[in-house]
């Protein structure tokens, strides 16, 4: 996983979100659709940063409803955060109530209408910031639900076993050689791994990826 990279208010994703803000401000554009695109902008920006990808307008299914966030953020294993905007002229307290009444996550959220944004974290309110300081995401990117940390922690671990793991199913195979049948599980390994072909599900040719892949490579931490 991407280290996190404090944001400062020189980055270059700050500096183009106070450019668009300025153009929309001289064009006298204030309504919902058009200045969420600067802040979409930003994170989408951002995110990549801590290896989160934004993703706009998905639907979320929470009880017998769907929701549609206007953004998402996720890693490459689950979703991390999640982005609501709302019209300057809102009463921003307002709508949120609205959104939580419609069972909008709230275990790492931002709702923000421009002017300012509210973080909700671990089911609560936890900060308020003026959004002429963007910066101040660090603490919607630096949040990791706890359940998510052990999770990373649980991936970390694996990918220092994979060596060993592989060894185990080089000896599996050894020892099917002379029925030349492929176990189930090393034939599902198998599929899951890049450039495979139907032609090389015989034993021969998994046991040499088994070794070629994994054989004297150095443990991942």
């Amino acid at each position: 996983m991407p280290r996190n990279t404090p944001l400062k208010p020189t980055h270059k994703a700050i500096r183009q979100y106070h450019q668009s803000l300025s153009e929309y401000t001289a064009h006298r554009v204030r309504h919902e659709g058009a200045l969420e695109t600067a802040f979409s902008r930003l994170l989408a920006d951002t995110a990549k940063l801590h290896g989160w990808m934004l993703i706009p307008k998905q639907k979320l299914c929470v009880g017998k409803n769907n929701i549609y966030p206007d953004g998402i953020l996720r890693d490459l294993f689950t979703r991390r955060g999640y982005w609501e905007a709302k019209d300057t002229d809102d009463d921003l307290d307002a709508e949120i109530s609205k959104k939580l009444a419609k069972g909008y996550p709230t275990s790492n959220t931002i709702f923000e209408d421009t002017r300012q944004a509210v973080l909700y974290q671990g089911g609560r309110e936890r900060n308020r910031f003026d959004l002429t300081k963007p910066q101040q995401l660090n603490d919607f990117y630096d949040y990791t639900e706890p359940e998510i940390e052990d999770f990373h922690q649980a991936v970390a671990e694996f990918k220092e076993r994979v060596p060993e793991l592989a060894k185990g199913l080089v000896a599996i195979l050894d020892r099917a050689r002379e029925k030349e049948e492929v176990p189930k599980g090393v034939r599902q390994l198998l599929h899951t791994m890049p450039g495979r072909a139907e032609s090389h599900c015989c034993l021969p040719a998994i046991r040499y990826k088994l070794q070629g892949r994994f054989a004297g490579k150095p443990r991942i931490r």
